[in-house]
């Protein structure tokens, strides 16, 4: 496995001074960069700073605020380097001063308008600006993949990868895993048929192509309905629209796919339709698929697996395993061994009544009688109708604790017919929610034993912000109606918050400035959840917040 490493790592170091592939392996040991989303490839989450503790937290106040020129939300998390800081959204690329908060530039996105209807909720972006080598890299809603000069913002290539009209869009920024720009899609309730690319991110070239959904005589084909849907394979759904992970050591990327299309199981056959709703683990360089695993066979409740895999390395029965933790869409958190796909443990972390338990043995969901009664036309009180809302959960490696944002949600639910039309929504289901209280909890579990070390209720809205664990003690995260907020870890009770102006739905990230402590976070409610629970109230509107201690 050394050898492996280093020749990953050989092969990196001729790329230039720019910004390196061996600094996206190293993010985090230098901690005035934040070169990766998620706080490295691992998405733990997690960082060891801490000048910034439970003991001097209620000294930390903001220190500039810089408008991002946008109402369609901020999901996404900034990207610092060399001073600069790099921030995305759905309409524009900005570079700011990180010691002043003064723009450095900024570029627009260009983008067909029409295309906003393929989604919600507007253009948007989750994951971070990705860079490398001097490139800036995203993706804009009409779906195209573009590179920027990062000391300029000029584009220097895009690329369509597919066609807007037909339910693809781009809201997912991309990875580079091996020197490889690995870019997902979005299109999910609609017709499109997933799929995850790899390119040359210095010219823009499509290396390879990673159809989520297999066409007939492919592998998985066998799980798609024949003769009675013949085409139920080109409109299936899988769609990649939440970033992945990255092992270097082991060179697997690591992505999950959304749910099957559409939800009523009786255009496929109910059939268990690869690879929806599943985890897959994929080679950078050439797209081969190493191994997957299918959270729900047949996903008939949109419940995906799109959900970010943290990698850890833990000990499990006295032995060393490299796993990865799953909070699932689902409610259930997965612990998978990620070198062959293994399922360890699964343990729900919400109220859930679809599955009696996850078979250890089979990997899969031994379910209740709920999906026979919805397919019976019964109207269903499905729960969750989402565990988790397409947020970063934190790890702390010290403590072994996983650190999550809970959403109560119930979904009701009636299998309808439904008529293919390319390019419209194409979900075979009435559908309304119902709001339980409390609408969510913070939690802090052992995703091992899924043992709760703490839960806190959130009795207004569920959460949609990312979470940041510190070895300060402390907790970052957000809440939809505007607070960004700090917890003490061993307890979950709050200790700071600071009122930012309108929802908070994206990932904090905390990093150093010539020595000092900062903590940076994206406020502006956006997403279809957070603006229908919380729309009426919270205004919408976009900015970065940046914060550090006064001195006493």
């Amino acid at each position: 496995m050394k050898k492996v490493l280093a020749a990953l790592l050989c092969s990196w170091c001729g790329f230039g001074s720019a910004q390196t592939a061996e600094e996206l392996f190293n993010d985090g040991k230098n901690t005035e960069n934040v070169t990766t989303f998620g706080m490295g490839y691992d998405l733990k989450m997690w960082s060891p700073l801490g000048q910034i503790n439970r003991f001097n937290i209620k000294r930390l106040v903001p220190i500039w605020n810089f408008s991002l020129m946008n109402d369609m939300g901020e999901l996404s998390q900034p990207t610092i380097y060399n001073g600069v800081m790099y921030v995305v959204n759905g309409n524009w690329t900005f570079a700011i001063d990180v010691a002043t908060g003064r723009q450095i530039w900024r570029t627009p996105v260009t983008y067909e308008r029409a295309a906003l209807r393929v989604t919600t909720s507007g253009a948007y972006i989750r994951g971070a600006a990705t860079i490398y080598n001097g490139k800036l890299f995203r993706q804009s809603i009409d779906a195209h993949v573009m590179a920027l000069d990062m000391k300029t913002g000029k584009e220097i290539w895009k690329q369509k990868f597919a066609e807007w009209k037909e339910s693809y869009a781009g809201i997912v920024a991309p990875t580079i895993a091996n020197g490889v720009l690995i870019s997902g899609m979005a299109g999910g309730d609609r017709t499109a048929r997933g799929f995850i690319e790899g390119y040359d991110p210095d010219t823009g070239k499509q290396l390879w192509r990673r159809w989520t959904v297999p066409a007939p005589g492919e592998p998985g084909s066998e799980t798609w309905p024949g003769k009675e849907f013949p085409d139920a394979w080109k409109y299936g759904g899988a769609a990649t629209w939440q970033p992945g992970s990255y092992d270097p050591q082991l060179d697997l990327f690591y992505v999950g796919t959304g749910n099957a299309e559409p939800y009523n199981p009786k255009y496929r056959g109910g059939l268990e339709s690869l690879y929806a709703a599943s985890l897959l683990a994929i080679r950078p360089k050439t797209g081969e698929l190493v191994w997957y695993y299918q959270f729900l066979p047949n996903d008939s409740f949109d419940f995906d697996g799109t959900a970010e895999s943290i990698l850890a390395d833990i000990q499990v029965g006295g032995q060393p395993r490299k796993v990865l933790f799953n909070v699932n869409k689902n409610g259930f958190v997965y612990v998978i061994d990620r070198t062959n796909g293994q399922l360890i443990a699964a343990h729900p972390f919400v109220n859930q009544n679809w599955a009696k338990y996850i078979d250890l043995k089979t990997g899969k969901p031994v379910l209740t009688d709920l999906l026979d009664r919805a397919v019976k036309g019964e109207t269903i009180d499905l729960a969750p109708r989402l565990g988790t809302n397409a947020t970063l959960s934190a790890y702390n490696p010290k403590t072994g604790l996983l650190f999550l944002n809970s959403w109560e949600l119930v979904r009701v639910m009636k299998f309808v017919d439904v008529e293919l039309k390319v390019g419209a929504g194409y979900t075979g289901i009435e559908t309304s929610s119902k709001f339980p209280k409390p609408a969510g909890y913070h939690i802090a579990m052992n995703p091992l034993t899924g043992k709760t070390a703490w839960k806190i209720p959130l009795h207004d809205f569920a959460v949609s912000a990312g979470t940041l664990a510190t070895g300060g003690g402390l907790l970052f995260t957000g809440k939809l109606t505007g607070e960004f907020i700090a917890l003490d870890q061993d307890t979950g009770k709050q200790l700071w918050q600071f009122q930012t102006g309108s929802s908070v739905n994206a990932p904090p990230i905390t990093y150093t400035h010539k020595g000092v402590q900062y903590v940076t976070i994206l406020s502006g409610r956006g997403g279809s959840n957070p603006t229908r629970s919380a729309g009426d109230i919270v205004p919408a509107g976009g900015s970065v917040w940046t914060f550090a201690l006064i001195s006493e």
